[in-house]
């Protein structure tokens, strides 16, 4: 299920899996970021890129964590039943636990974004903003090859219509 095909709030899960492909691009940037740092200091295309970088993380990368949470996860737990239960519930445990890790790794090093975003001197620590991606890039993987086609598989249309209004109503955006 490719994330640009048809990737907007009547499709909520193939957004998820577009958001996955902006996490990844935002992730390099970030990654790009810390190296150039140490050798060009607080550019204006260093400013740039972190407050683009913070725009993004704060808001869309926030969002999609609220979808799963608040939405997806739910909806996922309400559907499956009998022994296939405890597996998603402890599937939806550990993708819940990996958001929060992944929340402390950017609130670690968020706040240094924000003073190299107005021009200040100050350098990330490349082995913080390394293990922020990798945790992103490792849940990611995780919830493409389990979360999503089992989602697609439990989940019927009335399911999907409701997720996808939440994440339209989450983003300010009136949807059916």
């Amino acid at each position: 299920m490719p994330g640009g095909a048809l990737a907007d709030f009547e499709h909520p899960l193939q957004m998820l899996v577009a958001c996955h492909q902006r996490i990844t691009a935002h992730s390099d940037m970030l990654l790009w970021l810390a190296r150039h740092l140490h050798l060009h200091e607080c550019d204006p295309e260093a400013q740039q890129v972190a407050s683009f970088v913070l725009r993004f993380f704060d808001g869309a990368g926030r969002h999609h964590h609220e979808d799963e949470d608040e939405n997806l996860f739910p909806a996922l737990r309400a559907a499956v039943q009998g022994q296939n239960a405890e597996r998603v519930a402890l599937l939806v445990a550990q993708l819940m636990a990996e958001h929060r890790e992944m929340e402390q790794a950017w609130d670690g090093f968020r706040d240094s974004l924000e003073l190299i975003a107005h021009g200040e001197r100050v350098l990330l620590r490349e082995l913080e903003v390394d293990r922020f991606c990798k945790l992103c890039r490792t849940h990611m993987a995780l919830e493409e090859a389990n979360l999503i086609p089992l989602a697609g598989k439990l989940l019927g249309r009335d399911d999907l219509a409701a997720i996808g209004k939440a994440m339209a109503a989450r983003r300010g955006v009136k949807w059916p």
